[in-house]
């Protein structure tokens, strides 16, 4: 543009800074992030989002971070404000203050009240390690309630700790969750299952010779491994019958790892389970994509512990995505760990007590079946029947909706409630965790809950399924060397020839270059 006079240059400055101001009024109310990471890590969830749209009051985030911090903490404090502001960009509810608590006694002292302690670090400074006092947590305050995270190291599943935190402040009528061990001489632990429910629910237990409690809105159930009182079956099915939700955990076999020693179960828990026309079989399922065991190996003076594979933790990273309750509890899983698994079968012929049955996950189709002569040993020369697969997917979880209302969720491993069993590994936590909410009737939390990348497992082979039941186990390994070497040996080749490549291309220039100087000069 031509500026003419001083006028004219005057008008041009003020319209454009009037642009310049009213463009900033207008974004702050109509934005769009782009968010292109996987799995939408710098943005929030819609289960975060429709937490936060619960707000009716000023939530009021203290954020005690000490200044200073190593590199990746720091890294960690900033992608905490984002986070936070991401918050407040969709609230006008949320407000957050970030204190630095060692620079001001008061504010040391008000970070402890609120319950925040100073832990101690490592930190390099002038080329030594020194010990220094850190502040790392937050607490928000709504209301008359408060929540606490006491410690922030790392920013893996920030999101969800913040987001059950607003969600536990604005729930006023938390539903109640029970347990109840059927095997009453070997209950369950259940320390951290009651940890992570006590979050978001009332959790009690039950006891098996009682009525089951009117303000239980979920059951969970763990399997029995002999005979269950006919009281205790009566009410249960009353139960489920009223329109409540049961999860079951039952296996087919009780098996003792320590021992190597599985029996069948006589129980007449089955014939309760068959008139929902749920049917566990008395076996156990292997699958070529398992979980490892350690066990120890002599190698030469000295005995070391080895990972080995193990058939009877099959590893579940395939869901029943079609069906819509079935997508919902799976929602964004990576996979499932159960430990010693039986084998589910649907009775086909409807009773007139069920609506409908839905497959929850099934083995892959590389799987296996133990009926009888039960040998769990891992060395596969002892145990033959470690390779005998070949077979298709086995159901291990199935959900069945009752004419009146109700549902149960069975899941053919009885130790998946137990600390020791099943909730020992994070992955079955997060499937339990989405169980509970979706037969509580509370989703919000699903979807954000198996945000984190966990796994990302590197498939080597890429068969289809008619390939994976056709090829043995040791072809598949001798298949998986073969490729193991093809990479190792184009690893060590292709960068060479690319470098060798670059050189005599960068030999060949520079002798063309030559020679047309020699032209020009000559």
């Amino acid at each position: 543009m031509l500026i003419k006079n001083k006028n004219s240059f005057v008008v041009y400055v003020g319209g454009l800074l009037l642009g310049l101001i009213l463009l900033n009024l207008i974004s702050r109310d109509n934005f769009h992030r782009f968010d292109l990471t996987d799995n939408k890590k710098f943005s929030l969830s819609s289960s975060s989002q429709a937490i936060v749209s619960k707000l009716d009051d000023r939530l009021t985030i203290k954020v005690y971070f000490s200044d200073d911090l190593p590199s990746e903490l720091g890294n960690t404090r900033r992608f905490l404000q984002d986070i936070l502001e991401e918050y407040q960009a969709i609230s006008d509810d949320v407000s957050f203050f970030f204190h630095a608590p060692e620079s001001d006694t008061e504010l040391e002292e008000q970070a402890q009240k609120d319950g925040i302690q100073p832990v101690q670090m490592q930190a390099l400074e002038n080329d030594q390690m020194v010990v220094k006092k850190v502040y790392l947590g937050m607490v928000l305050l709504f209301e008359n309630k408060k929540e606490i995270i006491p410690l922030i190291q790392s920013t893996a599943g920030l999101e969800y700790m913040i987001s059950t935190k607003i969600k536990s402040l604005v729930n006023v009528d938390k539903k109640t969750i029970g347990i109840m061990a059927l095997d009453v001489e070997n209950q369950p632990k259940t320390e951290s299952l009651s940890s992570q429910l006590n979050q978001h629910y009332n959790f009690r237990s039950v006891d098996p010779k009682n009525e089951i409690p009117d303000n239980i809105d979920v059951l969970l159930v763990s399997g029995a491994i002999d005979s269950v009182e006919t009281g205790t079956l009566n009410n249960l099915e009353s139960y489920l019958n009223s329109g409540k939700k049961i999860l079951l955990t039952q296996s087919g076999v009780n098996t003792d790892i320590q021992q190597q020693q599985a029996s069948p179960i006589e129980s007449n828990i089955f014939e309760f389970l068959s008139k929902y026309d749920v049917e566990i079989q008395k076996n156990l399922v292997l699958d070529a994509k398992c979980g490892n065991v350690q066990v120890q190996q002599s190698v030469g003076l000295f005995r070391m512990n080895r990972a080995v594979q193990y058939p009877f933790f099959p590893i579940v990273d395939t869901f029943n995505s079609t069906d819509s309750i079935s997508s919902i509890i799976v929602n964004k899983l990576e996979q499932i760990l159960p430990l010693f698994p039986s084998e589910i079968k649907i009775d086909t012929s409807r009773s007139q007590m069920v609506s409908n049955i839905t497959t929850l996950f099934t083995s892959s189709n590389n799987s296996g079946l133990m009926s009888s002569n039960f040998m769990l040993s891992p060395d596969p020369q002892q145990n033959p029947f470690l390779k005998l697969l070949g077979q298709s997917g086995k159901i291990l979880s199935a959900i069945v909706s009752v004419v009146g209302g109700g549902e149960l969720m069975v899941i053919s491993d009885s130790k998946f409630l137990s600390d020791e069993g099943g909730m020992s590994i994070p992955d079955n936590m997060v499937f339990l965790m989405n169980a509970v909410d979706y037969l509580a009737d509370d989703e919000d939390l699903i979807s954000l809950r198996s945000r984190e990348v966990t796994s990302r497992p590197l498939d080597i082979l890429q068969l289809n399924d008619e390939e994976e039941q056709s090829l043995s186990q040791d072809e598949k390994d001798k298949k998986k060397d073969r490729i193991k070497k093809r990479w190792k040996l184009a690893n060590l080749v292709i960068p060479s020839l690319l470098i060798l490549g670059f050189g005599f291309l960068r030999i060949r220039k520079e002798k063309n270059h030559a020679e047309v100087l020699k032209q020009i000069y000559d």
